[in-house]
């Protein structure tokens, strides 16, 4: 039996105003803590939070100096739009697409990866 649940995730970043309102976009949430060291975003099933940190250096991928430490796989229905939508938002698309048909790696403003991926099975 679990002993605990997912509540949070923290990315660390040198902007969390920008790196919040990026993902609270996004994913459809909404500001609800917020100081000059981190801005969090309440989400349907968890909070997630954008934290500055000194001399911050985003994640390289796929070269993993420095490594990404994390990334996040978010499921989408329509992988083109979900991908002209984060852009708009401000995320880049990784020159390095392993399975562009199924799973599209971008960059969020402050340089981590992350997917946008159909459904398995779909």
């Amino acid at each position: 039996m679990a002993v605990a649940h997912l509540g949070s995730i923290t990315v660390d970043c040198d902007d969390p105003t920008a790196l919040a309102a990026f993902w609270a976009e996004l994913l459809g949430g909404a500001t609800v803590a917020s100081t000059e060291k981190f801005v969090s975003v309440k989400l349907p099933h968890l909070v997630l939070t954008a934290i500055r940190v000194p001399d911050y250096r985003p994640p390289s991928w796929p070269d993993e100096a420095p490594p990404k430490q994390i990334h996040l796989d978010l499921v989408v229905s329509d992988l083109d739009e979900a991908q002209r939508h984060a852009v708009d938002l401000g995320a880049r698309l990784a020159e390095d697409q392993p399975a562009p048909g199924k799973c599209r790696v971008l960059f969020d403003p402050a340089g981590h990866p992350f997917c946008l991926c159909l459904s398995p099975g779909a």
